[in-house]
């Protein structure tokens, strides 16, 4: 595989493959490879770049960041993928002294706009797919011999892996902001559970997980279907219950331990989400 060496972008040799026919011998007319590229230790960054193609970058070690048209300056790590649109300003590449290994992939054809409407959103965010691991370094390997044997059905076969890899990037991504917000649930109900026995602030709550009150809102709704305060109160009616079932205490004593001043208004909450009163909950029950 050709390699040459350019020291303004890295002190290592870089691979970089350019459709090598006429791109009328192809058969996949929908999705072709302009290029290919292996970038190792690439120390250069760019400020002010436009590119005409499409093209989809894999950072497989090392950080930086990526700026689009000037917006929020996104951290770049081990495992990200991130997009180049045409017509667009982007500036990125590894920190000042730092660097980062790199492939790309530049596309053309009606299937990248095909992508966009199904499977590939949010074309201007960072996703973090998972960092190299020997399954995804032979799939890119193969796309280069692919590209650098010049067989026209090579490199049709060369765009359907860079097709199936993006995909499976794009499905490892989701798979972990989904666990990441798994995890993030599941650590405000135990901080939600903690709560029962006092006065809910829900202020204190989102700021002791370091999220907005919107956000927390927009998360207990999600994964429990109920909206905050409704969530809070059903579950400290079940601590209710469970209190006049196992215990002689008074419905004061119990809207008071669990954050209730008013007894009235405990007494309210409880038959609008139990059906009865406290009291005749307690006695149906014993009966």
């Amino acid at each position: 595989m050709p390699r040459f060496m350019d020291d303004t972008i890295s002190p290592y040799p870089l691979r970089i493959i350019t459709l090598p026919i006429d791109a009328s011998k192809l058969k996949l007319h929908s999705l072709r490879i302009l290029n290919v590229g292996h970038l190792p230790g690439r120390i250069m960054y760019r400020d002010h770049a436009v590119f005409e193609k499409w093209a989809f970058v894999y950072i497989s070690g090392g950080k930086g960041t990526y700026r689009v048209n000037g917006g929020p300056i996104q951290q770049v790590n081990s495992g990200s993928l991130f997009v180049f649109r045409p017509n667009t300003v982007y500036q990125y590449g590894p920190e000042p002294g730092g660097y980062w290994d790199e492939y790309y992939f530049t596309m053309e054809g009606s299937r990248v706009q095909e992508w966009q409407s199904s499977w590939l959103t949010q074309l201007d965010l960072v996703k973090q797919v998972g960092a190299n691991d020997a399954a995804q370094h032979n799939r890119i390997e193969r796309i280069f011999i692919l590209m650098e044997s010049g067989i026209p059905t090579n490199i049709d076969r060369a765009a359907m892996l860079v097709e199936s890899l993006l995909f499976e990037f794009i499905m490892q991504a989701e798979a972990t902001i989904e666990t990441t917000k798994s995890q993030q649930f599941i650590s405000l109900i135990e901080d939600l559970s903690q709560s029962l026995y006092q006065p809910f602030d829900a202020q204190l709550v989102a700021r002791r997980h370091h999220i907005s009150l919107s956000t927390l809102r927009r998360i207990v709704s999600e994964y429990s279907g109920y909206p905050l305060n409704t969530y809070m109160h059903r579950m400290k009616m079940a601590e209710a219950k469970n209190i006049l079932l196992n215990t002689t205490n008074s419905v004061k004593e119990i809207a008071e331990s669990l954050g209730y001043k008013d007894v009235f208004y405990f007494s309210r909450i409880f038959k609008k989400y139990v059906g009865v009163s406290p009291l005749i909950f307690r006695k149906t029950m014993h009966a």
